[in-house]
């Protein structure tokens, strides 16, 4: 069987492309849901682990160790079958739930290492100027821990869109299980799991460049301030 046949079989034939995208929807949905759901309560966590109450402090270590040590398909399976099993939560919803918890954890400690790294000084140094206690965090701290987080951050989004595929465990219809189905039925497995590499691939180099063009606008904008 020629390239050509196997491509029109696998991806044309029986609007396999269309099933494709669907599954690739629900991929990015989850991992989108999951980002903004985690970073919010990471910010929470990190808050707590640098708090002076100790009983706060340990509990938000506990809560940082736990999450980051328990395996994430274990966790999912852990969230669908035990903790909402008799709710009503569609399972999509209890993955994005498993996965924020996940991601809260990895990068509450990204934010608390690249805060620890800051220049104090600097902080310091504007408060004897006048600026409030948040103002020095949001205008010194927080842009230099932005830039400290932000390698080891990207790197966790890009893992977690590796670990939404996982999903079809619980019964989720995601991009891999439509590979999976795909290459069962036109008896080409091969070559549709090189297909999900290339769309895994895609996804990850995405968020790389949205990283990237987040970082050049941040970087023309700060020449034109100093333009200015």
């Amino acid at each position: 069987m020629s390239f050509r046949d196997i491509f029109y079989k696998t991806l044309i034939d029986g609007g396999s492309c269309l099933t494709i995208l669907k599954g690739l929807w629900v991929t990015v949905e989850i991992s989108l849901l999951s980002v903004l759901i985690g970073t919010a309560l990471g910010a929470l966590v990190c808050a707590a682990r640098m708090c002076k109450n100790r009983l706060i402090r340990g509990a938000a270590a506990v809560y940082i160790a736990v999450l980051r040590g328990s395996p994430v398909l274990l966790l999912l399976m852990l969230m669908y079958y035990v903790v909402f099993a008799r709710s009503d939560l569609s399972a999509p919803l209890i993955a994005v739930a498993a996965f924020s918890l996940n991601v809260s954890a990895h990068a509450a400690e990204c934010f608390r290492a690249a805060l620890t790294a800051t220049d104090k000084m600097q902080a310091e140094a504007a408060r004897t100027l006048g600026f409030s206690g948040w103002q020095a965090f949001r205008l010194i701290s927080l842009p230099q821990a932005a830039k400290i987080a932000q390698p080891t951050y990207q790197s966790t989004l890009v893992n977690l869109i590796q670990w939404t595929s996982v999903v079809g465990y619980v019964t989720i219809t995601d991009l891999t299980r439509v590979i999976n189905n795909i290459g069962s039925r036109t008896m080409q497995p091969l070559f549709m799991i090189l297909v999900g590499m290339l769309l895994y691939l895609a996804l990850a180099y995405l968020c790389y460049g949205a990283f990237t063009l987040a970082e050049t606008i941040s970087s023309k904008r700060a020449d034109r301030r100093r333009a200015q």
